[in-house]
């Protein structure tokens, strides 16, 4: 198939540039000022198995009143007991909460004032072959940050990747700038890049937003092929610049890693530590102050949005609104999310619904046509679907917001019939849930795109 329908691609081996059409920006009320407040510090903080796809045996090692340093393991998969899950924070474990038929469903931690971290030791990555640095990472807390493509999961240490990606933009709705948010990281940058290229046969790829000037924080970094993306979402989605870089085949692997993971590695080979800290964007229309914070993964949010608020009836979302996870006011930052978004909860019946005149930003003109008078205009969006779900309409909108050789509603249909073959010969492997969210987004049959994409993986990967 024609990799590069609709996009140009640099003729050199060094880096390339991209240059995406299909897709579309969502621009919404609330981005994050570039400045970071002085939130008082979340008090407790979780591990939470659900957001390590693919994590199916977890086994807790550890029990309510134990006292853990940033470091110490707290849990792992049977299923790949070497690598480590790792408490974010020091201090006492609080709870250890199951659902369902005992599902694990979060262990708590109530931080100390001061973190104290597990000391492993500097890594002379030199000194080291590739499997023992892999085993160095795996026992650290940091190697979670390293996900699989195909199915998007945790990595396996004992797999050579054919090549690994970072994608150093977001493009997403009210995303984090990373450029701003990792000031002060490029020996942490180029330490976790160093050793990522230890462990591929291949290259180590950093995407960058093609719109604009390299930042700074990525500009001085080597050993790695820096290639520029422009476009509208989903240009930053690291699934998509694999596709137009290093497509994936069946029984290929590749690795992704977030730039926040980046920074991780890199601490814990420069200083021995596993440090789970990050700043991050506090985002959304109900906020009264939306800006950066720094704080560690999987801290409680309601430090951040209690007493911001502009109302009280809200959706509280870790991640951004297009795949992010609804929590509650009082849940938990996501181990790879780098944002808290906070949008009007959207739980009322409009009358006339589609079919009223309205500004309401909408991909389908027939539908938003007043929204298209004004184009870069910031709105307020809420979580109503305004719709149910329906026979797919055969639009074509699947295909002109996916900058990829796929053909979504045929390979979701494949997916809802359980033809293995189709849904492989389809493009299964190369995207996850967030490279069809924005099909979600566009489609007037509000079907769960991202629920399907994930079945099919899962009917793949399981088979």
């Amino acid at each position: 198939m024609g990799r590069f329908s609709k996009a140009h691609s640099s003729k050199t081996d060094m880096s390339k540039i991209v240059k995406l059409k299909k897709g579309f920006d969502i621009n919404m009320v609330g981005k994050a000022k570039q400045e970071l407040t002085d939130f008082a510090q979340a008090q407790t903080f979780a591990i939470k198995p659900t957001d390590f796809i693919g994590l199916q045996r977890p086994k807790v090692l550890v029990n309510e009143g134990d006292t853990v340093k940033a470091g110490t393991p707290i849990l792992i998969d049977k299923a790949l007991d070497q690598v480590i899950y790792a408490a974010p924070v020091s201090g006492k474990i609080v709870e250890v909460k199951r659902g369902d038929r005992r599902k694990l469903l979060e262990v708590s931690i109530l931080a100390d004032t001061s973190i104290a971290h597990e000391q492993f030791g500097a890594v002379d990555i030199a000194s080291l072959d590739r499997d023992a640095l892999a085993a160095k990472l795996a026992a650290s807390g940091t190697w979670p940050n390293i996900i699989q493509r195909p199915f998007g999961v945790v990595a396996n240490p004992a797999d050579t990747p054919k090549s690994i990606f970072i994608s150093a933009f977001d493009t997403h709705p009210l995303a984090p700038d990373y450029a701003f948010a990792l000031q002060g990281q490029e020996k942490y940058l180029q330490a976790g890049i160093e050793a990522l290229a230890r462990l591929t046969s291949g290259k180590v790829h950093l995407n960058v937003d093609g719109s604009k000037a390299v930042p700074a924080v990525f500009s001085s970094l080597k050993g790695a092929q820096v290639n520029k993306f422009s476009g509208p979402h989903p240009a930053g989605n690291v699934g998509v610049q694999i596709h137009h870089l290093d497509p994936m085949n069946k029984g290929e692997i590749a690795w992704t890693v977030s730039p926040s993971g980046v920074v991780q590695i890199g601490k814990f080979i420069l200083e021995g530590i596993y440090d789970a800290s990050k700043v991050i964007a506090v985002t959304g229309s109900e906020l009264t102050k939306a800006a950066y914070v720094k704080t560690y993964t999987g801290a409680c949010v309601s430090t951040f949005v209690k007493g911001n608020l502009n109302s009280g009836h809200v959706r509280v979302i870790s991640g951004n609104v297009l795949t992010g996870e609804k929590i509650a006011l009082e849940g938990f930052l996501g181990f790879y999310h780098n944002q808290i978004t906070v949008i009007p909860e959207g739980d009322y019946y409009e009358f006339m619904g589609w079919a009223k005149p309205t500004t309401r930003l909408s991909y389908h003109r027939a539908l938003g046509l007043l929204s298209f008078l004004t184009p870069n205009k910031e709105v307020v969006l809420d979580s109503n679907v305004r719709g149910e779900e329906r026979a797919f309409v055969q639009t074509g909108v699947f295909e002109s917001v996916t900058p990829m050789d796929i053909l979504p509603v045929y390979l979701l249909k494949a997916i809802m019939a359980e033809d293995f073959d189709e849904i492989e010969e389809l493009g299964i492997y190369e995207i996850v849930e967030e490279d069809l969210a924005l099909c979600e987004f566009v489609d007037v049959s509000k079907h769960p795109v991202q629920e399907l994409v994930r079945k099919g993986i899962e009917l793949i990967q399981y088979s």
